[in-house]
This record gives C-alpha cells, structure tokens and sequence, in this order.
C-alpha cells in the first residue's frame, strides 16, 4: 500500500506542475500534506514534519546556493568564465573541449560537495554554451555525471564515508576501487549517453548570460581560475588537514571551521569580491547590484529544493524506507546485488541518495557476518551506487539540473534522471567485475 501512495503522490506532483500549472513550490507543499495524511502520519505532526524538510534541506543549501550563485553571476559579468572558456578552448579545441570540461567536473567533485560543486562549474558550462553555441545539456551533462559519480562513491563524501564506517571498510581501498569504477562509469553516463541529447533545446539560467568582453578587458587567466576554483583549492586543502590533525589539537577546530562548506563559498566570494572586483576598478555598488540580481535568479529555486525536502520529510517520518528494506531482505540473491536493490527502491521513493545508502546499509550490514566472502569496500561502492538510482521530482538534485538548464520535467527525467540511472547500473556492474576478479 505504501508503494501505492509514493506512486500516487508522484503522479500528482507531475500533474499539478506539468498539466494544472500550479507553481512547483505550491504543488510540494499540496503533495506533502496529502502525502503525509495517506502515509498515516498524524495530521497535528504534517505541519512541523514540512517545517523541518524544509529546513533540513535549506539549511545545508541556502548559503551554498545564494553565495555560489553570487560568486557565478561575478565570474560571468567579470569576464572570467569568459577567460577561462577561451582558455580551454584555445588548449583542446572544440573537439575535446567536452572532455576537457569532463575531467575538471572530475577534479572539483573529488573535494567539493554535489551543490557546491554544481554552482560553481555552471557558469563555465553557461559561457562554453554562450560563446561556442554548442548545446547546453550535451555540453553540461557529463560534468554533472562527474559531480554525481564522485558525490555517491568517493570519500571523503558524506555518504561513502557513512558506508565505510558501517561496513568496516578500509578508507583507502574504498577509494581505489570507486575511483577503478567511477572513471568508466563517468564516461559511459556523461560522455557518452550525451551524444544523445544533443538535439535537447535548452535555456541556461539567465543569471550567468554574459555578453561578452573585449580581450583587454578580461581578468588574467590564473586569477580567473583562481577566482572561480578557489573553493575547490579551500575544501582540497583543509580536507587534507582534517585527516592529518589529530582530534586533540587546537587546529582540529580551525580545520573544521574553514571545511564547512558554507564558510568555503563566502570565504571564496569575499575573496574574488577584491580579486574580480574591488581590485579591478570595480564600485562596491556595482559589485553588490550584482550579488542582487544573482539572489533575485535563484530565489524561486531555493524554494523549490525546500519544497522538495519537505516531501523527502514527509516520505521518511512515514517509514516507508524500512517498509521496503523489510519487504526485500527476505531475497535469496547476491549481498552486493541485494544491497544496490535495496539502496536503489529507497532512494526512487524517498529520494534522498544519502537517506537510501545509510538506511540500506543498516539492513544489509547484519547480513554480512553470513557472507564473509563479501569485501567490505565493494559493498559501500554496490550502496553507493544504488543509492543514485533514477532521481526524479523527490530529489533535489532533480530540480536544480531542471530550473538551471531551464528544461521541462520530461527533458529533465530524460537527461538527467536516465543520466543518474545509467551511473547506478554502471556502478553495479564494476562492483561485480571487481568482486568476480578478487
């Protein structure tokens, strides 16, 4: 019955948005009650359970979105994306200038959280379409693949380093088969699967539209790269030192402080507000009517994404994660298999890939004892590999690709849910080959 109601409650999202026009923050909201009332969750108890989706959600994003979103509207009025395009195209060409853009969303994803990571390249995906007139979501697609892959296989990402813990993992194995898994993974989903959809019509977000500057007028390359990609050198930097640090010294804190994702993106845009702006000659006025304008681009998207998580909240105080967890663990097939199986069905119906990988590995865990043939690493790849199975209108991440390309829910599931379903399928299938090998 619960399967039913998840099904029902998608349909309905699909219809108000798609066939009724209802604006997407408004049909969460509408969903998430009905859903909540279905799912049995007491009516007095709906009111709070959307209050906090939607504060859970916005809270980790809020600062990372808006902050991000001011550094990208900087980085595209300034000329610096601008650069940093002419750049790349002038060393690979236009032929693999997909490629290049690939392995940057590669490199930036290792350190750097999905979102964060997200905000930051889409201005440089926005000035490639732009200048080049190449297709935005060909051109796009395989770096958010990259973003996505890194995000659900490797540490020191939340979700891997979660799995390894419950799995009793070794940390640096783990990393070395996800990295022997995601780089094929990324160039069959992203690479290759965009080939596809270059015919997609696509309208990049507005905010990151520049008209283009005279070459005297540009930032120099290393300052434009340093600008854009600071947050990546912060996270890389302290990521590392977190690790080295001890737990009992005084910097461990200081450590923390500057690894918080948060306090990366505004100290990156306090930085390149001097580097890209003040310094250049730019007014504190001008730069500041551009950190406006920024906000007012991405305010609707915000509430969308909360509007997403107060349906995530609902999904999850129903127990509809281990309502499915109960229904599959009885299956005679593979662990690692029943562990992707398991990670994916949650993360389809309750949509957060972190929800469904550490509620899949809380079922599969106890199993393990059984099947001492199971690596342990292998196991948290299988997890975090279903876990990114098929996101859709329940996830976040679905609406920041759709309101970013500017695409319609059936061109979003299209590219980027299909995109996500073939990561999680790839993933699988380097899971076995390296369990069949070992």
């Amino acid at each position: 019955m619960s399967f039913l109601i998840v099904l029902f409650s998608i349909i309905l999202l699909i219809l108000l948005i798609s066939y009724f026009k209802v604006n997407a923050f408004l049909s969460f909201l509408i969903v998430s009650i009905c859903a909540g009332l279905l799912l049995g969750i007491n009516p007095a108890q709906i009111g709070g359970t959307i209050q906090k989706g939607i504060g859970d959600m916005l809270g980790s994003l809020v600062i990372v979105i808006i902050a991000g979103s001011m550094l990208g509207k900087l980085v595209a009025e300034t000329g610096a994306a601008q650069k940093i395009a002419s750049g790349m195209m002038a060393v690979f060409g236009e032929k693999y200038l997909q490629l290049a853009l690939t392995i940057t969303g590669f490199v930036i994803g290792i350190p750097l959280f999905y979102n964060v990571g997200f905000v930051l390249v889409f201005p440089i995906i926005a000035s490639v379409v732009y200048r080049y007139k190449l297709p935005a979501v060909f051109v796009g697609l395989p770096i958010v693949a990259a973003l996505s892959v890194t995000h659900g296989f490797l540490p020191p990402h939340p979700s891997p380093v979660a799995l390894v813990s419950q799995f009793h993992a070794d940390m640096g194995t783990t990393l070395f088969f996800g990295a022997l898994i995601a780089i094929p993974t990324v160039f069959i989903s992203g690479l290759l699967y965009s080939r596809t959809l270059k015919d997609m019509k696509a309208t990049l977000l507005s905010t990151f539209k520049s008209e283009g500057l005279p070459e005297e007028k540009l930032p120099g390359l290393f300052n434009s790269l340093f600008s854009s990609l600071l947050p990546v050198l912060l996270l890389a930097i302290t990521t590392g030192l977190n690790f080295v640090i001890t737990d009992g010294s005084p910097f461990k804190n200081i450590a923390k402080f500057f690894s918080d994702s948060s306090m990366v993106m505004l100290i990156s845009l306090g930085v390149a507000t001097y580097t890209l702006g003040l310094g250049r000659g730019q007014k504190m006025k001008h730069i500041m009517d551009i950190y406006s304008d920024a906000v007012k681009d991405v305010l609707m998207i915000i509430l969308i994404i909360g509007g997403a998580g107060a349906l995530k909240e609902t999904l999850i105080q129903s127990g509809i994660s281990n309502d499915i967890g109960a229904l599959l663990d009885g299956l005679s097939i593979h662990p690692l298999i029943l562990g992707w199986l398991i990670a994916g069905v949650i993360r389809i119906c309750v949509g957060s890939a972190t929800v469904a990988g550490l509620t899949a590995a809380g079922i599969i865990a106890p199993l393990l004892s059984a099947h001492p043939e199971v690596h342990p690493s292998l196991m948290v790849l299988s997890v975090g590999a279903g876990s990114l199975m098929f996101s859709h209108v329940n996830d976040s991440g679905f609406w920041l690709f759709k309101e970013y390309f500017n695409l319609s829910i059936k061109d979003t599931i299209r590219s980027w849910s299909m995109m996500e379903t073939i990561v999680a399928i790839c993933g699988l299938a380097g899971v076995m080959l390296i369990n069949a090998i070992l």
